[in-house]
């Protein structure tokens, strides 16, 4: 490596770390900021909340990425333009682009890692840090009673304490007892004085009281007429009350209840669930198609409604991998059954082969000393059918009986006379009052829109699961596409930022910053907006993923090309030569209409 590269290098690494580190540092803080009232004062140890902001700061690194590259290099090239070491690198003879070659391969490698992290590493940790984060939300407040307040923390009491004296003196005790589930003040506990202390590894806590009362009333049930209920008052000297303390623990949750989210998966494991969500959506439009026939029985008779050729195919395959999957789950249960009854007929073997006080201990029974009574004379039972026993049901004088009933049955029936003569105008008025006097009409009509309304609902209710299936969809592909515009981003700041520090020649803290922010807040605004977008199927999803990228590159590559002309993007006198020109150009053109 040239000297050259090993200064610019140099210069970059040292501001890069530095950015990346206060701008975790910024972003960390906003996010803590949403959840700050419901992680802290739970009386957790400090390395829980340590664990947890680490997976925070990994989890929002693809975000600081970006922002750091921008800062960064546009540091480093206002420094090198403000210490005219860049001026004389260019009077060298190196070109501008030679220049930003190592930072850029730097940059480029960075972006690799940026999406190896994004697929491998931030998934992972997406995963602790959900069920770190919802257990910590569930928690119960730490156990903390203060003077002259009611104290709802322990499920189930309510505890006022006046004054406290010590650790673990209390003075002047209210209980009132809700742990019995009913309603209203009924279990009230009075107490001059008091001590709360853990016990059992901090598992439990004991309240003991001193000098103190008990009151306890049953409730009501049937009202005012009632009698009057029981009522029980107890003076105690000392009384003891165990609370549980399970509630103010951190209880871990599994972290497969977490497997469905999209934000802790790989490529890979989003390729499966889109796959999923398509079929899920091909079986709900094959139904339909299936379902549409009976719905429409007028237009369908001469027709038959079929799904479409692609509806159909995947229909198939996925018939076909379902099948398959159901065929070796079977087959591995067949294998598993076989297996668990070859081992059974091992240990009857093994049974037989002990004597009788052995086979009774290993809790085998030979058939060789079964009982002659424990077997049954199948044979000797007569097997009998009460059909060929009712002689009566099969003789012959019966059967030709019920032939002639039959017969003479048929013979009295008159056939009905078929009429071909039109209907009269009269027999026209009588069947059209009997529609109007009956409401035929009106039912008919009444049915008619009944079974609109009912397939109108029908309809909306599958459009609307169909449309739930496809925006999920969706965005499982922005959380796929997310995975390589976030590491290409790095690489587009960059574009950015190298070259506007070149043209700007100001470093350290000021203008950089400034400017920085400016272009980060454009890059997360457009990224928002193009992911709503595609969250709404406005535009394609890898589009409106790309979105933020594909409007600052064009910014990127302009900066690119001033850089290398020098232009004075930022001098007030750039402007007032491009007014001056205008201008000039104005006049001329007025003076040669005149």
């Amino acid at each position: 490596m040239k000297k050259l590269d090993k200064l610019i290098l140099g210069s970059f690494l040292g501001p890069f770390l530095l950015t990346f580190i206060v701008v975790d540092f910024i972003l960390l803080t906003v996010n803590m900021l949403k959840y700050f009232d419901e992680i802290f004062g739970k009386g957790l140890s400090f390395w829980i909340y340590m664990e947890l902001i680490g997976y925070f700061v990994i989890s929002i690194s693809p975000m600081a990425l970006p922002l750091a590259v921008l800062l960064s290099s546009l540091m480093t090239f206002g420094n090198l333009g403000e210490h005219f070491e860049l001026t004389a690198i260019k009077s060298s003879g190196i070109s501008l682009l030679r220049a930003l070659q190592p930072i850029g391969i730097f940059v480029i490698t960075l972006s690799f890692a940026a999406y190896l992290s994004n697929n491998y590493l931030v998934p992972k940790v997406n995963l602790k840090t959900f069920s770190l984060l919802y257990d910590i939300r569930m928690k119960s407040p730490a156990l903390d009673i203060k003077a002259g307040v009611f104290y709802a923390g322990i499920p189930g009491y309510s505890i006022k304490v006046n004054e406290k004296v010590g650790e673990n003196g209390l003075k002047d005790i209210l209980i009132y007892n809700h742990s019995s589930g009913r309603q209203g003040n009924l279990n009230v506990t009075l107490a001059d004085s008091g001590r709360m202390e853990p016990f059992f590894n901090e598992n439990y806590m004991k309240l003991t009281l001193y000098h103190g009362k008990n009151y306890e009333e049953a409730r009501q049930s049937r009202g005012i007429r009632e009698k009057p209920v029981e009522f029980n008052r107890t003076t105690f000297d000392v009384n003891e009350i165990v609370f549980d303390l399970n509630s103010f623990k951190l209880n871990r949750t599994a972290e497969d209840a977490w497997s469905t989210n999209r934000s802790i998966k790989n490529i890979s494991e989003i390729r499966v669930g889109l796959d999923s969500i398509n079929t899920l959506v091909n079986d709900k439009l094959h139904q339909s198609y299936l379902t549409a026939e009976g719905i429409y029985p007028f237009f369908t008779r001469d027709r038959k409604l079929k799904p479409l050729p692609h509806i159909a195919a995947r229909k198939e395959r996925d018939d076909s991998i379902r099948a398959e999957k159901s065929r070796r789950e079977k087959e591995l249960l067949e294998k598993n059954s076989q297996e668990a009854e070859e081992d059974t007929v091992l240990d009857t073997l093994e049974n037989d082969k002990l004597d009788p006080a052995e086979r009774r201990l290993a809790g085998g029974i030979s058939t060789t000393e079964q009982s002659p009574n424990a077997v049954t004379a199948a044979a000797d039972v007569p097997v009998t059918d009460s059909l060929f026993q009712d002689e009566d049901l099969t003789t012959p004088e019966r059967t030709a009986a019920d032939s002639a009933r039959i017969k003479r049955i048929a013979a009295n029936k008159k056939k009905p006379e078929l009429r071909t003569a039109p209907l009269t105008a009269a027999e026209y008025a009588t069947l059209d009052s009997m529609v109007t006097s009956r409401e035929y009409e009106r039912t008919a009509i009444n049915m008619a829109l009944s079974n609109s309304r009912n397939l109108k609902n029908t309809f909306a209710i599958k459009k609307s699961e169909v449309e739930n299936y496809q925006r999920e969809f969706r965005r499982y592909e922005i959380a796929w596409f997310q995975k390589y515009t976030q590491a290409f981003a790095c690489f587009a700041m960059f574009l950015i930022g190298a070259p506007l520090g070149a043209i700007i020649k100001k470093g350290g803290l000021g203008m950089p910053v400034l400017v920085s922010i400016i272009f980060f807040i454009v890059y997360y605004m457009l990224t928002i907006t193009g992911e709503k977008w595609a969250k709404e199927g406005m535009v394609d999803s890898f589009f409106g993923t790309a979105f933020s990228n594909l409007c600052l590159l064009p910014f990127g590559l302009f900066f690119v090309k001033q850089a290398r002309k020098d232009a004075r993007l930022f001098e007030p006198d750039f402007y007032v030569n491009i007014w001056n020109s205008i201008r000039k150009r104005v006049k001329l053109l007025q003076s040669k209409e005149k």
